[in-house]
C-alpha cells in the first residue's frame, strides 16, 4: 500500500473507537431505531427495498446499516480493520443483517464477488483516494446493468478555502487543480471528537475537482443522470457556519454562498 495510505489508515484504526464513542456519530440513538441517512441521499436513491447495495468506504458502518432498515441486502467495505470489526459489532447489536469487507478500493475487486442494484458513497470519502480511476472502475464493475450509483459528498470548490484557526470569511489556502497530496497533522482530534489528542497524527488528502469526478465515472462507462449543488453542509466545515433547525450547517444570511455539497447520481447501462 501507498505509504500515505497507510498512514491513513493508522489514522482511521485510532479514530474508530472515538467516534463510535462520540456525541457526534451517537450510536445510542441509531440503536434505539434513528437512522443516520439524511434527506438528500433518501430522496436521491429512492426506495431501496428488495435491493442489493455496496457501500465504500463505510467507517464503522452506521450508515450502511441504516439502509438495511430500509430493505436493502446491504454490504459496506472500508480500508480499516477496526472500522470493519466496528461495524459488524454494531450489526449484532442491532439484529440487522450486513456483510462487512476490509478492502482499499483498488483491491475490491480482488476481494469481493458478485453484482450490486445500487452503489452508494458520501461526506468525506473521495478526499482520501489518491487516484479517482480505480474508485469508478470499481463502481462500474460491481454495478448490474441498469445499476444506479449515488455520491453525496464535500463539494470540492469548498474545500480550497482555510477552515482552521479564526478565519471569519473564505480565503483561498489549497489550490483547487494542483492535484498534490496535501499533508496535515491531526493535532487536535476529529470532527467528532475535536478534544481527544492522537497519537497517529499524519494525514494524507487530495481535492479532486468536479471534472476530475464527472472524468473519472463517464470514462468507466456510467451515465449521469442528476447533477445537484447545496449551500449547506452537515458538519462544522467552517467556523462562522450556523446550524439550523433543519440539522444543516448553513452559511450566515449576509455572506454570498458558495457550494458546501454536491450529489451525483449515475447508472450502468
Amino acid at each position: 500500500m501507498d505509504p500515505r495510505l497507510e498512514k491513513n489508515r493508522a489514522h482511521w484504526d485510532e479514530i474508530v473507537p472515538l467516534h463510535a464513542a462520540s456525541e457526534f456519530y451517537d450510536v445510542e440513538s441509531f440503536l434505539a431505531g434513528h437512522s443516520k441517512l439524511k434527506s438528500i441521499e433518501l430522496e436521491e436513491m429512492g426506495d431501496v427495498a428488495g435491493k442489493s447495495l455496496l457501500h465504500l468506504q463505510c467507517h464503522f458502518g452506521m450508515d450502511t446499516l441504516s439502509w438495511a432498515r430500509l430493505g436493502a441486502e446491504v454490504t459496506g467495505i472500508d480500508f480499516s480493520e477496526v472500522g470493519i470489526a466496528k461495524a459488524r459489532d454494531l450489526a449484532e447489536a442491532a439484529n440487522l443483517p450486513a456483510r462487512f469487507v476490509v478492502s482499499p478500493i483498488d483491491e475490491l475487486r480482488d476481494r469481493l464477488d458478485g453484482e450490486f442494484n445500487l452503489v452508494f458513497t458520501s461526506y468525506g470519502a473521495l478526499t482520501w483516494l489518491p487516484d479517482l480511476t480505480p474508485w469508478a472502475e470499481a463502481i462500474a464493475h460491481f454495478l448490474k446493468p441498469g445499476g444506479q450509483f449515488l455520491v453525496v459528498e464535500c463539494h470540492p470548490f469548498s474545500e480550497v478555502f482555510e477552515n482552521e484557526g479564526d478565519v471569519t470569511g473564505f480565503e483561498v489556502g489549497y489550490d483547487y487543480l494542483a492535484g498534490k497530496a496535501l499533508r496535515f497533522d491531526c493535532n487536535e482530534g476529529t470532527y467528532a471528537d475535536p478534544a481527544t489528542s492522537l497519537k497517529n497524527t499524519e494525514t494524507w488528502e487530495w481535492i479532486h475537482p468536479m471534472g476530475e469526478i464527472l472524468g473519472a465515472l463517464l470514462t468507466a462507462g456510467l451515465q449521469v443522470e442528476s447533477f445537484r449543488e447545496y449551500p449547506y453542509t452537515c458538519w462544522q466545515q467552517f467556523p462562522f457556519l450556523e446550524k439550523r433547525e433543519d440539522g444543516w450547517y448553513h452559511l450566515p444570511d449576509d455572506m454570498r454562498r458558495i457550494p458546501l455539497l454536491f450529489s451525483l447520481r449515475a447508472t450502468k447501462p
